[in-house]
C-alpha cells in the first residue's frame, strides 16, 4: 500500500529547546570541553583534594604551626601555613607593589650581603590575586588560593593535551594529571604560590607548539615570563622548537619566528625593569645572589647536599634531614624517568623543556629539599609512568592513585611545609 505524502501545513513545525546560532555554538562547544577535559580535571581534583585533606589533618595533629612565626610556616590555623614563606612576599607585592632597592647589610650572616626585598617575586601572580580580590571581594589570601586552585585545574587539562597529543591515548592523559596532583612537590598547587600558575602555562605553550599554534605558543610564553625566572627552560625549548620549524618551513616563515621573539619579552622586561628600578642593569641577579642565596652554581651547590645526605652529615647550607632525602631520592631517579621519556620519542619542545629544567635546578644553589618543588614544572617526566598504567583495570588504577593521594598530604605537604621551607 502506497504511503500518502503529507501535506507541508499537516506536519506540525519542530520546535528546538536548544538556542540556536552563536548560543547554541558556544554551549556544544562548551559541553565538548567538559566531555574531552573532564575526566583529567575530576581525577586531579578528587585526588588533590584527598592529599590536602591529610595535610590539614596532619597540621592538626602536629599543632607545631601555633608555636613558629606567621611569615615562616606559621599562624593561627592551620589554612594560614599555605600562605606563609613565599605567600607572604606573594600578598606584599600584591597589597604594596615594588620597591625595587639593593640596600647593603653590613656585617650580615655569611652570603647575604643585600637586604632581600619582594623584587625577586615576578609581578603575573600577585597581580591576579590583587585583581581577584578587588573583583570577588576576597581578601588577598583567598584570593591567591583561588587563583591556585583554578589554575591549577588548568594546569590538570594542560597535561592531558600534552599526553593525549603524544600519546594519543586519552586514559594516559587522564592518568598523567593524577599523577600530577600526588607529585613529590604537589604541595605547593595548592598555596599561595605560583607553582601552579606557571605549569598551567608551560603546559598550554607546549600543546600549542605540538599543534603548530606558533603566536599563541609565543604570547603564552611571554605570559609566563612575568611568572617566574624558571621560564627561561620553557623560553628556551619554544625558541628552539621555532627554530627548527623554521629551518623546516613546514609551518612558514612569520608564525615560527614570531614565537621566538614573543617568548622571551615577559622575563627580559620584568628583568630588565628591575634593573632600571635599582639603577644597575644586573639588579635582579644580584638580588638573588646576595639577598636570597640563589643563583646558578654549576651544581655544587646539589652535589654538596647529596652528598651530606649519602654520609649521614647537615654541613651544607640550608639542611633539612627528612626533605633533603626525600629529595635525594628523587634525584636518583632522574636518569630513569629521563630515558623513559626519551624511549616515547616525544617532540622537541617537551625533551628540551624537561632536561633545561633539570638542568636549571640541579645547577642551581638553593633549598635543596624543594628540589621536589622545583621539579613541579617538569611533568613531561610522569609521560611514561602514565602510558605504563594505562593497563591497569580502574579498581587497580583507584588503588594506586588513591594510596598515593593519602601519602602526599604527608611527603609534599607536612613534609615540604613544615619540616622544611617550601
Amino acid at each position: 500500500m502506497n504511503a500518502i505524502p503529507a501535506v507541508a501545513s499537516d506536519v506540525p513545525e519542530k520546535r528546538s529547546e536548544e538556542p540556536e546560532g552563536p548560543a547554541r555554538t558556544w554551549q556544544e562547544r562548551g559541553r565538548a570541553l567538559v566531555v574531552r577535559f573532564g575526566p583529567a580535571v575530576w581525577c586531579y581534583a578528587v585526588l588533590k583534594l584527598i592529599g590536602f585533606t591529610v595535610f590539614m589533618k596532619l597540621l592538626s595533629f602536629s599543632g607545631e604551626y601555633a608555636k613558629k612565626p606567621a611569615r615562616f610556616g606559621g599562624g593561627a590555623n592551620p589554612w594560614d601555613v599555605v600562605a606563609t614563606w613565599d605567600g607572604w612576599w606573594y600578598q606584599q607585592v600584591a597589597r604594596f607593589g615594588y620597591h625595587p632597592a639593593l640596600v647593603p647589610i653590613p656585617n650580615g650572616p655569611v652570603g647575604f650581603s643585600v637586604e632581600q626585598n619582594s623584587a625577586a617575586f615576578f609581578p603575573l601572580y600577585p597581580g591576579l590575586m590583587r585583581m581577584t580580590s578587588d573583583v570577588t571581594g576576597l581578601g588577598l589570601y583567598g584570593a591567591g588560593m583561588l587563583v591556585s586552585v583554578l589554575a591549577s585545574l588548568f594546569a590538570a587539562a594542560g597535561i592531558y593535551a600534552v599526553v593525549e597529543k603524544l600519546t594519543g591515548d586519552a586514559r594516559s592523559g587522564v592518568i598523567a594529571a593524577g599523577i600530577w596532583a600526588i607529585a613529590p612537590g604537589s604541595g605547593a598547587e595548592w598555596a599561595v604560590y605560583s607553582d601552579s600558575l606557571f605549569v598551567a602555562l608551560a603546559a598550554w605553550a607546549c600543546y600549542c607548539v605540538m599543534t603548530k599554534q606558533w603566536v599563541a605558543a609565543g604570547v603564552i610564553t611571554l605570559v609566563a615570563g612575568l611568572n617566574r625566572p624558571t621560564s627561561a627552560a620553557l623560553i628556551g625549548a619554544v625558541g628552539l622548537a621555532a627554530l627548527v620549524e623554521l629551518y623546516r618551513r613546514e609551518s612558514g616563515v612569520l608564525r615560527p619566528l614570531a614565537a621566538m621573539l614573543l617568548a622571551p619579552l615577559g622575563l627580559l622586561g620584568y628583568v630588565g625593569w628591575v634593573g632600571w628600578r635599582t639603577g644597575e642593569w644586573g639588579g635582579y641577579f644580584r638580588l638573588q645572589h646576595d639577598a636570597w642565596l640563589h643563583y646558578f652554581d654549576w651544581g655544587q651547590g646539589t652535589w654538596h647536599a647529596i652528598r651530606g645526605v649519602l654520609l649521614g652529615r647537615s654541613d651544607y647550607p640550608f639542611a633539612f634531614p627528612i626533605p633533603d632525602l626525600f629529595a635525594t631520592l628523587i634525584v636518583l631517579s632522574l636518569p630513569m624517568l629521563i630515558v623513559l621519556l626519551v624511549r616515547l620519542r616525544p617532540p622537541l619542545v617537551l625533551t628540551a623543556y624537561t632536561l633545561a629544567t633539570i638542568v636549571s635546578v640541579l645547577g642551581s644553589l638553593g633549598i635543596f629539599g624543594n628540589v621536589s618543588r622545583y621539579l613541579l614544572p617538569a611533568f613531561p617526566l610522569f609521560i611514561a609512568l602514565a602510558v605504563g598504567m594505562r593497563k591497569l583495570s580502574l579498581p587497580v588504577l583507584a588503588t594506586v592513585l588513591g594510596t598515593g593521594a593519602v601519602a602526599s598530604g604527608w611527603y609534599a605537604g607536612y613534609v615540604i611545609f613544615e619540616l622544611g621551607v617550601p
